[in-house]
Formats: C-alpha cells, structure tokens, sequence
C-alpha cells in the first residue's frame, strides 16, 4: 500500500508545483486533487493547460492518484441528477487529458421526508446514475469511484446497495474511514466485508484518532489484496511538512512498512 494526500484540506491553498514538492520531501507518493482547491485542475482547463498538468506529473515522482468531484445523483429533481451526470462526464474527459486513472463522485445523503422519496428509489437512482458514469468513464479509461459520504448514505449497507443497484465493471468504491464504519463491538469488518471487493481508494484521516480502528483497518485491505493508495484527508497546520513527516511514520508503524 502506498501513502499520499487529498489536497481537502491541508493541501487547499497549494498550487501543483507546491503539492509535488512537498510530498516528495516527505515521502507521499501521490495526490487526490480535490476540486475548487488552489492547484486549478478545473473543466475551464484549456487543453494545452491540461497538457502541462499531466506533464508535470509524469516528470516527478509524485502519482496523480486521481480526482475528487462533488458530483452527486440523489436529488429528487431528475434536471439536478441529469447536470451531475454530464458534469461527471467532463469531468472524466478532464481526468483522461491530465493522466488521472479515477474521478471521486459521492452520494451526500438522502431527500428530506417532505419530498415523498422512499429510501430505496434514491438508492437505485444512485446506482443507475453510476452506472452510466462509469459506463462512460470506461471508453477513457478512467475509474468512477464512489465515497462512503453523507449523512446516513455513508452507512456501508446503503454502499453496499448503491454499488449492487449500479452492478458496472468500472464503478469502485473510496473507502472514507468514517466512525460510522465502527459497529458496536469496535470493529469494521463487518461492514469493510460488504465493499473489499470493490475499494479502489482509501481515505484515511487522523491517525492518532484512537477510537478508529486502524490496524484492523489497514489488515483488512491487506488479506483483501488491496495495494493502492491510502490518502491522508486531514486539516491543515501551520507545520505542514513536519506533520506529513509524523503522519508518515505513523503509517509505517501501522502497515508494517
């Protein structure tokens, strides 16, 4: 497994250059780009700009792991669901122009009661929506993978159907390291079990957040033959090269590296 950075939020106020040259002195080996972040990996990219992007990238040692959207399809209103669709789909052109191998789309939660939406209709409207994405995503060979996200939708059984609802080859799932992963007994196996055949990404947050269990964890994405990349999403510091350096070496201890 490897270890790198989503931009949200340490990263936030850095430009490419800025990203690469601080991972490398720290020993990340690559980056999420979440969008609106300072580093301007946008649609309004021209395509010489996203030329230079993926050019920087292949000349350093740093990997674009891939991009982090805020595209998402539960909304009650078919135009909504039907503009993150297509925005997701130039967003996966974006990805192919500037070497990222996935897009990160989300759910974040469900329609309020009031709007009459039975649970299980958003959840198949998820899934469908994602299986076109991913459908499509496919001809340019990038990944449209899923974060466990949002307000009860990250709970991994709604993942779970979401994921079964979507049933495409090319849609994978970011794992997110919420504490609503952790059942009553203090572990995640249960419902890692429901999504290790699909994670594709892992986010990993603070470390020394105790009551998280990251060994468990991290020996679960081992026996399930995970070996991609764990992205520290942590808030920023005024040190931030120094806690990279800490977070680092408390990812080693973990995974044995």
């Amino acid at each position: 497994m490897y270890l790198g950075l989503v931009t949200y939020n340490l990263a936030k106020d850095w430009d490419i250059p800025t990203i690469i040259e601080k991972c490398t002195t720290t020993g990340f080996e690559g980056v999420e780009l979440r969008t609106t972040h300072a580093h301007g990996v946008e649609l309004t990219l021209s395509p010489e700009q996203r030329r230079k992007v993926k050019t920087q990238f292949e000349d350093s040692p740093i990997q674009l792991v891939g991009l982090g959207s805020v595209f998402e399809y539960h909304s009650p209103q078919p135009e909504v669901v039907r503009q993150n669709i297509e925005g997701t789909k130039e967003y996966v052109k974006l990805a192919q122009d500037v070497g990222a191998p996935g897009v990160k789309v989300r759910p974040n939660g469900f329609p309020p009661p009031e709007a009459g939406v039975p649970r299980e209709k958003t959840l198949e409207q998820i899934g469908l929506s994602l299986r076109e994405c991913g459908e499509f995503a496919k001809d340019y060979g990038v990944e449209i993978r899923l974060e466990v996200h949002g307000p009860e939708t990250c709970k991994l059984p709604h993942i779970h159907q979401i994921m079964e609802n979507a049933d495409h080859d090319n849609v994978f799932v970011c794992w997110n390291s919420n504490q609503m992963d952790v059942d009553e007994s203090g572990s995640v196996e249960k419902n890692f079990n429901l999504v290790r055949d699909k994670i594709r990404l892992a986010h990993i947050t603070e470390l020394c957040r105790e009551e998280y269990p990251w060994q468990e964890l991290f020996s679960l994405l081992k026996t399930s033959g995970y070996q991609g990349f764990c992205l520290a999403e942590i808030p920023e510091s005024p040190e931030p090269e120094r806690l990279m350096r800490y977070y680092r070496a408390l990812f080693k201890a973990y995974v044995g590296g």
